[in-house]
């Protein structure tokens, strides 16, 4: 990772990484506020910017973590939380939850869902260039009203990610990607395909 000068498109897409280890250094509301501004620079059909975030910092972490908790500890098998998670979860610097306002034709939520999705990869990507990392965490939480009811989602709304950001104190190393090769089909007939 390169915080110095500018990466190029490439370095930031292949360097970028999960990071699940952050240091204990504040990340700003202005910081996130520019790293948002970028973000939102993400392709949207008809302009719709299907997206909305929710910043916890400082003690509102404390409002998210103690949502996840409860979620966690509720239902027909419930697993509290171990301290030590709730300690971890205190720790990450900042989160930003993202959602996008659910549409109920299907055409309209693929392409919201896809413009919110490639908003959190500019998000991703803008912060990894200014040394900041995240985990875009999918918690099972997402889908549960009385969580969305205590973090301010709104109805109508979904959760895309809750997105744990901060510096890193541990870069992983790169995991290999499958070859292009065994993943793209190309076409140079008009001929239909044959079924094997």
């Amino acid at each position: 990772m390169n915080n110095e000068a500018h990466l190029t498109v490439e370095a930031g897409i292949r360097s970028r990484r999960t990071i699940k280890k952050f240091k204990t250094e504040p990340i700003s509301l202005e910081m996130i506020k520019e790293l948002l501004d970028i973000a939102i620079w993400a392709p949207n059909h008809k302009l719709r910017e299907p997206w909305r975030f929710i910043a916890f910092l400082d003690e509102g972490k404390q409002l998210l973590v103690d949502g996840l908790r409860k979620e966690k500890e509720k239902g027909k098998f419930p697993r509290p939380m171990k301290p030590e998670r709730v300690e971890h979860l205190l720790s990450i610097p900042a989160f930003v939850v993202v959602v996008m306002q659910v549409d109920p034709r299907p055409m309209i939520f693929e392409e919201d869902f896809a413009a919110v999705s490639a908003c959190i990869q500019n998000f991703q990507l803008a912060a990894w260039e200014r040394g900041i990392g995240m985990l875009w965490s999918t918690d099972q939480a997402m889908y549960s009203p009385t969580f969305h009811t205590q973090i301010g989602v709104k109805p109508g709304e979904k959760i895309v990610g809750i997105m744990q950001m901060g510096y890193p104190d541990l870069i992983p190393q790169a995991r290999p990607r499958t070859s292009i090769e065994e993943k793209l089909t190309v076409m140079t007939s008009a001929s239909p395909l044959e079924e094997n």
